[in-house]
């Protein structure tokens, strides 16, 4: 039995809601009187999607607590709020809108689009089906005052989403996003809320102007070789928006055509032969892997649904095929650009700056202090790695990574970019063949000397990490995997480098586990690294003792957290 108060919220949003699909989908949820259609309704109704970590994200469909036409008008009336406060520059500098391929972005990004141009705001509308780095580059480009992707990047299919970026070109973050989060939560009816006529002088829908500029930017410093004409690879955009832009580059470039897997090539919101859409997720590179068996590939790549990361795999020595890690293909690249890109001292110091985050490998910082540039550890997420700089305009931002397969090139994305990066990983790969060695090779060489700098990851659901956490402040284990624990950093408050954030760090010898709650799911993320020296050069033997050790830590991070989920 539907509680009434229930009953009439859902009554009241049908009302208002100005989709009749989904006024539809609830007024048949509420004729059935099953426990299974009061259930969805209460989930539906028990809250509204938050305007956090870079926007929203939920699975499409009707209600509050859901991604649909009713929740982006009224987050984008608060965005509308909120531009304003920039006064009239920032209400005619605009925001750029886009939106990837998924279930009903097109309609997002209108409706974006129309209630924004309805509260005077002009709106620069990229045209459909366009990656995420793309917009990002617009907000820029155009000198707009903020951007909008519609987007769920590697989520399931049924997940769509809502990505803001600030007029630098970045994700949003505090406190703008407190701001826009508020006044959601102040908004009278979403039918009261004005939408513009879809003729619209502040309409301004472009054409491929953008892209052109994008990848005239992006090719600028990454053309390739004559030697890389020889590179064979197998390319793949996992039914995402990425393949269009992503082959326009490799040909502006100067690289080869790729063989592209023909059944993930285009565009598809069911994402069909996969899974799960994440190039992290074991499996999902199969077809692609196949292909590069058959056709004596030197390399496969992929990309995600909006473009916005990339995943590498090679052959190794065994005759297989091997999927790199986000720290093996961040440490690669960071060593590559920082030796493609001569120093530029200023007043003694180098000015090439690379960052990563807390949670990622360690590899990266000690190839950073070798050449004597510059290194920065963030938070989690692109929206602090490329802002590592900012307060240092003499330095020189070339490169940025987090262990999630996202790599920031340069600075033409403020962003994670999968397709720069995807240009990188090429004249990288390109060479090292030439050389007559492979990306493994240019791995070997760093871990010989540097170290065997092994990482993993372990996730466990939560319902409520906040009791999680607090139990681990409360008892902090003596050791881990039978090595002691030498001390426990608590980023609660933040530290004089990085703000205040709900992470713990604990560090063993020669390892160290970072323990934090995911920001968009309802898990608790533990990131592990441990590192082993080489002696004598021996790298298989390091590589054996290092395995030995992180089979010990991770049953025993595990342990530490099972059972505390209050």
């Amino acid at each position: 039995m539907l509680p009434e108060t229930l009953r009439a919220q859902v009554q009241a949003w049908i009302a208002a809601d100005p989709d009749e699909r989904d006024r539809a989908e609830l007024t048949a949820l509420l004729a059935d009187d099953g426990e299974q259609a009061a259930a969805e309704l209460a989930d539906r109704f028990g809250g509204r999607l938050q305007f956090g970590t870079a926007g929203l994200r939920g699975v499409v469909a009707a209600g509050p607590n859901r991604m649909n036409r009713a929740v982006v008008r009224a987050t984008s009336a608060a965005v509308a709020q909120w531009i304003w406060r920039g006064g009239q520059d920032a209400a005619e500098a605009g925001v750029a809108i886009g939106c990837d391929a998924r279930n009903r972005s097109a309609d997002f990004a209108q409706e974006a689009a129309l209630v924004l141009a309805g509260a005077g705001i002009t709106v620069h509308l990229l045209p459909a089906r366009q990656p995420t780095p793309l917009l990002a580059f617009a907000v820029r480009h155009l000198g707009a005052a903020a951007g909008i992707m519609i987007t769920a990047s590697h989520n399931p299919a049924a997940d769509n989403g809502y990505k803001l970026y600030l007029g630098d070109g970045a994700q949003v973050i505090p406190p703008a996003d407190q701001e826009i989060e508020a006044a959601i939560g102040q908004l009278g009816p979403v039918g009261s809320i004005r939408l513009a006529e879809p003729d619209s002088p502040l309409l301004r829908r472009l054409g491929d102007e953008i892209a052109a500029a994008y990848l005239d930017a992006i090719c600028a410093t990454a053309s390739a070789r004559p030697h890389a004409a020889w590179l064979r690879f197998v390319y793949t955009p996992l039914h995402g928006v990425a393949g269009s832009l992503a082959l326009r580059a490799f040909g502006q470039a100067g690289f080869p055509e790729p063989d592209v897997v023909a059944a993930q090539a285009e565009p598809d919101p069911d994402f069909p032969t996969v899974a799960f859409p994440n190039p992290e997720v074991p499996g999902v590179l199969d077809l692609a892997l196949a292909q590069a068996r058959r056709s004596g590939a030197d390399l496969v790549i992929a990309n995600d649904p909006d473009g916005d990361r990339l995943a590498v795999a090679v052959p190794d020595a065994d005759g297989g095929w091997r999927t790199l890690t986000g720290d093996q293909v961040g440490a690669l690249l960071g060593s590559y650009l920082i030796g493609k890109f001569p120093a530029e001292t200023q007043n003694g110091t180098d000015n090439r700056l690379v960052a990563s985050t807390i949670v990622s490998g360690s590899l990266l910082g000690k190839i950073t202090a070798e050449a004597g540039a510059q290194y920065v550890e963030t938070l989690t997420g692109f929206k602090w790695i490329v802002r590592a700089g900012d307060a240092r305009p003499d330095l020189r931002f070339l490169f940025g990574y987090e262990e999630a397969l996202g790599y920031c090139v340069g600075t033409v994305v403020r962003d994670k970019d999968g397709i720069s990066a995807a240009l990188a990983l090429l004249g990288l790969a390109a060479a090292a063949r030439s050389a007559g060695s492979s990306l493994l090779d240019a791995y070997d060489t760093l871990e010989r000397a540097h170290g065997v700098h092994l990482t993993d990851q372990i996730t466990v659901p939560s319902t409520t990490p906040v009791y999680v956490m607090a139990g681990l402040r409360a008892s902090t284990p003596a050791e881990l995997g039978g090595e002691p624990v030498l001390s426990v950093s608590d980023l609660t408050g933040g530290t004089s480098q990085l703000p205040s954030a709900d992470v713990l760090s604990y560090r063993l010898p020669d390892a160290r586990v970072v323990i934090r709650p995911s920001g968009t799911e309802p898990k608790i993320k533990a990131y592990l690294e441990v590192v082993q020296h080489v002696l004598d050069g021996d790298l298989a033997a390091a590589r054996q003792l290092a395995a030995g050790r992180m089979a010990r830590l991770i049953p025993a991070v595990q342990a530490v957290l099972a059972g505390r989920d209050g």
